[in-house]
């Protein structure tokens, strides 16, 4: 059911959200998927979508922070253009087969999936671990095969392929600000493939449930990217006053928090 209590929520939780990603340079998702879980949980979702529903709704969340991060780093010179190219073509083929594999398996399953990699996501925050840098050129196909990856892991726990991308540039002896400005890039890509997965696989399933578009629930991703919109300016001010290396712990700690939350409820 929804009433004017949830758009309230839903508002303060972007806000919340749109600030953190601004403050970290991060998309969200690790923050949305598990509390969207419990939200919907409570507004009377059925508990075999709520997973589908929390991994959709936070993929689309996400294209319009990913948009926006794409045009400050595009407009600062910080995307490797010719690596998007050869990535995103494994990105979105990775992306949607990822999301039609997780229409047809259990949501306990993606559950665990999702809090065993933002685990790892904490724990390489955490210890700062880097893969040692090669020295081979990057290929096409390489990158091709890289993006399949990185974009079948984003859909299945709806992040925007930071880390994963970050890391893999860092192996291909990139420098951290290209390794972060292209991440952003190849976050939009993500975001809309898996969104329209997303969709399309879970049109009959939620054919009965109100203000739903697929595995997608319509007010919260409206609230959400309106109030994340707004406050994310906010918290990309605040992060050249702060300790970046403290608040992506404090990041990693919420995350495992939240994915540890999600994973008891569904066991």
């Amino acid at each position: 059911m929804l009433n004017i209590e949830w758009i309230i929520l839903y508002i303060a939780l972007g806000s919340f959200v749109g600030f953190m990603s601004g403050l970290l340079g991060v998309g969200g998702g690790g923050l949305l998927v598990p509390l969207f879980a419990s939200i919907f949980i409570y507004q009377g979702f059925s508990a075999d979508s709520v997973v589908h529903l929390a991994l959709g709704t936070s993929l689309a969340c996400m294209i319009i922070s990913s948009a926006s991060s794409l045009r400050a780093h595009a407009y600062r010179g910080a995307v490797m253009w010719d690596v998007v190219k050869g990535m995103t073509p494994g990105i979105i083929l990775g992306a949607f087969i990822a999301t039609q594999i997780a229409s047809h398996v259990n949501s306990s399953y993606i559950a665990i999936f999702f809090a065993l990699f933002m685990a790892l996501v904490a724990l390489q925050t955490f210890i700062k671990w880097q893969p040692k840098p090669s020295h081979k050129p990057r290929t096409l196909l390489g990158l091709i095969m890289s993006g399949l990856g990185i974009g079948a892991i984003s859909a299945l726990a709806a992040v925007g392929g930071g880390f994963l991308t970050v890391v893999y540039l860092g192996y291909k002896n990139v420098d951290i600000k290209r390794s972060i400005g292209t991440s952003a890039a190849i976050g939009f890509p993500i975001a809309i493939t898996g969104t329209i997965g997303y969709m399309i696989n879970g049109w009959a399933a939620t054919m009965d449930e109100p203000y739903t578009f697929g595995f997608i629930y319509i007010p919260a991703f409206l609230a959400i990217s309106i109030s994340s919109a707004i406050s994310a300016p906010y918290g990309a001010r605040r992060s050249h006053n702060m300790p970046e290396a403290n608040l992506k712990k404090i990041f990693a700690i919420i995350c495992m928090v939240l994915s540890i939350k999600m994973l008891v409820s569904f066991w």
